[in-house]
């Protein structure tokens, strides 16, 4: 697809959202892309399965990042990346969202010229204690591509200040991660009926974000709730690790008991369970996005949103507590015509181009001329 020289786009990532959401992007670019993993997120159960399952290259990672404090993982990967570029300078790098290792890739390029090409500029939750909302603000403040997923993003970057002409409205690249990575309806049957569950009468939660995790009471609050839902429907809930170790080191064991606790799915098979849920609950950025692509409803358990977009139709905000509980049942008691409402809508996060956009964009932004030099 693209003309760009072999390993000639660094693309920085260090998560498992981040590969999902840059996988079609990759494989569009083919050899030119050097996928380089920071290690924020590295085990072989989070992201060493998910980059044999994506198919996607063999990365350069860094090292020594992994379970360090914020400060330290953005300090050590600019470092590691400093060098790398040095060594090998790409023609542009291109960094997702808002993690420790966007921020460092967007500094890294800062530092030595390199164009920057932010996928999923201008989010905002104007709430200041969430450190993603730092760092995607100020990875926008020095990209110099800067692709919104939807309009309401790129408003916000103008209200910034930012350059009209620095910004692109390509649409969510989830999008085609979730038409791409989704399994067949026959498979999605059998890992359903594997999992002991009936289609549509199911809820599938997930807790990770260190705002619940590494609070007791929110944590107490959120799986007192998921244990009350669990009498009346069946509550799946697929369990990070750092959750599961939180919920121990705070007694909260019992809550556990009725729900039907699993390790943490690949991709496609924890799309393929939300799919067919009656109903998700989750904290998770990506969650709320691929939920309008899936046409199911989400409570999103969380003091704020950068994605107010899917809060119209298919979700709703609510904090820890009895909240959590009165809007899983309003959601549920709307039953299959419920559902039917949300699969009939379009989801306002694009029409699963974004990557192809993205890739035109990279290659106008790469320097034409010292292209034409190289040749």
């Amino acid at each position: 697809m693209s003309h760009l020289p072999a390993r000639s786009v660094a693309v920085v990532l260090g998560t498992r959202p981040e590969l999902v959401k840059l996988t079609d992007l990759v494989r569009l670019l083919g050899p030119a892309a050097h996928l380089v993993h920071t290690g924020q997120h590295y085990d072989e159960e989070l992201s060493g399965r998910f980059l044999t399952e994506l198919g996607l290259p063999e990365p350069t990672f860094l090292t020594g990042i992994g379970g360090q404090p914020r400060a330290v993982q953005i300090s050590a990967a600019l470092a590691q990346l400093d060098e790398l570029f040095t060594a090998e300078p790409p023609l542009a790098v291109v960094v997702q969202g808002d993690t420790n290792a966007a921020l460092a890739g967007a500094l890294a390029a800062n530092s030595r010229g390199i164009p920057l090409l932010h996928v999923e500029a201008g989010l905002r939750s104007h709430d200041r204690n969430m450190p993603e909302e730092h760092n995607r603000v100020l990875i926008d403040r020095i990209a110099d591509v800067l692709c919104a997923a939807t309009e309401d993003n790129r408003a916000n970057l103008l209200a910034e200040g930012v350059d009209d002409a620095r910004v692109a409205v390509t649409g969510n690249t989830v999008v085609e991660a979730v038409h791409g990575q989704l399994p067949d309806a026959a498979a999605r049957a059998e890992l359903v009926e594997r999992h002991g569950l009936t289609a549509d009468s199911y809820v599938l939660a997930t807790v990770h974000r260190p705002e619940n995790t590494d609070s007791v009471a929110a944590l107490r609050a959120i799986f007192t709730e998921l244990s009350a839902l669990a009498q009346s429907v069946p509550v799946v809930v697929p369990l990070h690790p750092r959750t599961r170790a939180r919920i121990e080191a705070a007694g909260l064991e019992d809550l556990l008991t009725g729900l039907t606790v699993c390790r943490p799915l690949g991709y496609g098979e924890f799309l393929a369970l939300a799919r067919h849920a009656a109903l998700l609950v989750s904290d998770s950025g990506g969650i709320q996005e691929e939920c309008t692509v899936l046409g199911r409803p989400l409570v999103v358990v969380r003091r704020s949103t950068e994605r107010p977009e899917a809060m119209a139709d298919f979700a709703d905000l609510v904090e820890p507590g009895p909240q959590i509980g009165a809007a899983a049942r309003r959601r549920l008691a709307e039953g299959p015509a419920g559902l039917a409402r949300l699969a009939s809508l379009p989801s306002p996060f694009g029409d699963g181009s974004a990557s192809e956009r993205i890739v035109a964009l990279l290659a106008a932004v790469a320097a034409p001329e010292r292209l034409a030099v190289a040749a």
